[in-house]
């Protein structure tokens, strides 16, 4: 598979690899949620290409970055129409994995315009990329890496690949929700030994919705009691803003930025997870980092789409 042409040129000597899903989102904007066995006519719909580490590269595309993404296609048109959406921001999908047959992710996303929060159902009929193909990727004019945590097995084998081959390549690793068995995989990774053969990431990412999922109702604690030591730890909590946890084990809080209102919150996590990368390629401090990432995921919930973060300095810490 090929790209076409893009209008996007990068500009900033870093490239990005991110292992994930790309997804087909059928986004309806209501007035208000609608309760339960009632219509309701929407005020806007957009379908859009969407997925947690397609949408990352595409904002850091849009500033300039050169970009590579690595999942599961299907052949059909939604498939088609995915792809068209990577040729338009310049990433490189050379190395997904093309299925002949079955059906791309999709999300039926309804967006309420009175409060800005988005009710997703997600259906996908395609395997997981596995290890194997992962193995088909050239690493070697990488800058950092992003995975999505989600097969932990596959995942690990992945970062194993990595600290083989490119030990001094940075990796970061998110926890968006819980998944069979995510929660071996931080302690898979914690528990491995040490020095050459060190397989934990250097930036692991957590989400509210994978954190509630273990128990926790505020992020201070997880990050506390069981982020593992060595690793920067992210985490994101909505309104309440996002944490991070140093590899020191400092714990510092940036409160939301807050656009004069909410818009759309659909993949604010997404563009937060772009700042943090963006700012840790340049092995910046993570308190720079964290301003830098909730900045810019709070400038997204106050438009649709990521049109004009692109617009936004990459901001210079000293």
């Amino acid at each position: 598979m090929k790209n076409h042409g893009s209008r996007y040129t990068p500009a900033v000597d870093y490239t990005v690899l991110a292992v994930g899903v790309a997804t087909l989102d059928i986004i309806n904007f209501v007035d208000r949620y609608p309760p339960e066995d009632r219509k309701v006519r929407a005020l806007d719909q957009r379908v859009s290409r969407g997925g947690n580490s397609a949408n990352t590269l595409e904002v850091l595309a849009r500033r300039g970055h050169r970009c590579r993404w690595a999942g599961v296609l299907v052949d059909e048109p939604d498939g088609r129409r995915i792809t068209s959406s990577l040729d338009e921001f310049g990433i490189d999908y050379s190395g997904a994995r093309l299925e002949r047959t079955g059906k791309v992710p999709t999300s039926y996303i309804t967006a309420s315009r009175v409060t800005g929060s988005r009710t997703v159902v997600h259906y996908r009929a395609q395997p997981e990329f596995s290890a194997e193909d992962f193995s088909r990727i050239p690493l070697g004019d990488l800058h950092w890496l992003h995975i999505e945590g989600r097969a932990p097995g596959e995942t690990r084998s992945m970062i194993q690949r990595v600290r083989r081959e490119r030990p001094e390549l940075p990796i970061s690793l998110e926890f968006e929700k819980p998944r069979p068995g995510i929660d071996t995989l931080i302690d898979a990774l914690a528990e491995a030994p040490q020095g050459a053969t060190r397989i934990l990431p250097e930036v692991l990412i957590f989400n509210r919705d994978y954190v509630t999922s273990r128990g926790y109702t505020d992020a201070e604690p997880f990050l506390r009691e069981c982020a593992p030591a060595g690793a920067t730890c992210f985490c994101t909590w909505g309104v309440s803003g996002a944490w991070v946890r140093t590899r020191t084990g400092d714990l510092h809080h940036h409160p939301t930025w807050e656009p004069s209102s909410v818009v759309d919150t659909i993949g604010a996590g997404d563009v937060f997870n772009a700042g943090v990368i963006e700012v840790m390629l340049r092995r910046e401090d993570p308190l720079a980092a964290l301003a830098h990432a909730t900045h810019l995921a709070g400038m997204k919930c106050g438009q649709v789409g990521f049109e004009g973060l692109d617009e936004t300095e990459t901001p210079t810490f000293m």
